[in-house]
């Protein structure tokens, strides 16, 4: 299959949606190649713009909500970011594409399965020595290394949770699906202003699976 050509073809077509509007999130997308993040079965679908089934019922989003998310971030070059619920990495490659190469890009996964198979396909992407990934609860963030400027969270929360919030620098961001599983959920961006008031705004309903541990969704 000519994945290089539909890569192309997918990413024009996003475009011309209006849902990629920098020229610097289009780079990072014809550049990482999504049939490397996702289970041999589903290689065929790598460019169709729909979530595809990775392990333990997890997904891999949609092309065009990867191009919102990185949109929401107003992602820089130097960008300290952190993606809580990691699970392919690919979103991880596309970010670290983005913010350059003077700063590495964190991720955090909470299933080991699933955490395995990211840090794999880092492994042979060449992205693994690029980007710190860690298994544990990322409902807690990642204090190790804070604070970030952006922190993005690909599974749904009960809301955000405050660690996230004292993890980000002023003037930071936080992107992610709040609301119930499998129920209704926004896209919720967050700001931390310079003068350390919260701005909160929707960005439209998602589907995404629940986050799970301390601040997250019970079993």
């Amino acid at each position: 299959m000519d994945f290089e050509k539909q890569r192309k073809e997918v990413v024009g077509s996003l475009e011309r949606m209006g849902y990629i509007k920098d020229v610097r999130i289009k780079k990072a997308m014809l550049k990482v190649k999504r049939e490397d993040f996702i289970l041999p079965e589903y290689k065929s679908n790598a460019y169709i713009d729909t979530p595809l089934p990775i392990p333990e019922g997890q997904t891999i989003s949609a092309l065009h909500m990867h191009a919102i998310f990185m949109s929401a971030l107003k992602l820089k070059e130097r960008d300290k970011v952190l993606e809580i619920g990691a699970g392919s990495g690919i979103l991880l490659a596309y970010m670290k594409e983005m913010v350059g190469p003077k700063v590495k890009v964190f991720g955090i996964e909470n299933v080991p399965e699933v955490y395995e198979f990211a840090k794999k396909n880092l492994e042979k992407t060449s992205y693994a020595k690029k980007v710190k990934l860690i298994l544990g609860d990322g409902s807690n963030g990642l204090p190790k290394y804070a604070p970030y400027d952006k922190i993005v969270c690909s599974a749904t929360c009960p809301k955000i949770p405050k660690p996230w919030i004292k993890q980000i620098n002023l003037g930071g961001i936080i992107v992610s699906p709040v609301g119930e599983p499998y129920g209704h959920q926004e896209l919720v961006y967050l700001e931390k202003t310079k003068e350390g008031k919260i701005i909160r705004k929707n960005l439209g309903g998602v589907i995404f699976v629940p986050l799970k541990g301390k601040f997250g969704w019970k079993e």
